[in-house]
């Protein structure tokens, strides 16, 4: 049996992209950074040019001991930000003792047909290392057609010494295209941080 080798194994010798192969690049959209801020909105990017939108949420740091860094999307450009929405969430977490770890399932952070922001990182502590990182996926906002899902996973640094692994999943329940997205603290600003917008082509 013969056996075939490519001619030239160097990547660098790659000078275009075989007709097969598609997909996959993050394009940055735009850049905000928290600074004592009250709320972060992203209204504009956010259209029919993606159909995979990506938040990534860098240090955020809350003015407020324990508050949840939440969300909520808007299908009038940012003027509400109130859209119907059912999720799930659940988390790992284990504290710094050593003496408490698990997985847990939380219905006090779950939504069902509810207008709330949702809460994506929960119990941020606000000491000066404390904070929270995490993604957000929104998936074909402008569909008139489909309601539009969302999943998330997020850490933080629990105000009480934890690390929580959070993961949400759900649904905005509206056929209308959702085309801005705020985020905020339960509790006093975002003291500091940054959200970055990617869409993925």
């Amino acid at each position: 049996m013969a056996l075939n080798f490519a001619n030239n194994n160097s990547l660098s010798a790659i000078t275009t992209k075989p007709s097969g192969l598609s997909g996959g690049s993050m394009n940055l959209i735009s850049t905000q950074t928290a600074s004592s801020s009250s709320t972060i909105s992203f209204t504009s990017g956010i259209d029919s040019t993606y159909d995979e939108y990506v938040f990534k949420f860098y240090n955020i740091h809350p003015s407020t001991d324990g508050a949840h860094f939440t969300f909520n999307g808007s299908i009038d450009a940012g003027s509400n930000y109130n859209v119907t929405k059912t999720t799930t969430w659940f988390f790992s977490y284990h504290n710094e003792g050593g003496s408490a770890q698990g997985i847990s399932y939380s219905t006090s952070n779950d939504l069902a047909q509810s207008t709330d922001f949702q809460i994506l990182a929960s119990d941020i502590g606000n000491g000066n290392d404390e904070d929270g990182c995490g993604t957000l996926h929104l998936f074909n906002p402008s569909s008139t057609t489909f309601v539009k899902h969302f999943i998330s996973r997020c850490h933080s640094y629990n105000s009480n010494d934890y690390a929580n692994d959070i993961y949400i999943a759900g649904y905005f329940n509206d056929t209308n295209d959702i085309d801005a997205v705020q985020f905020k603290m339960s509790s006093g600003n975002i003291d500091s941080g940054v959200i970055k917008l990617y869409g993925v082509s």
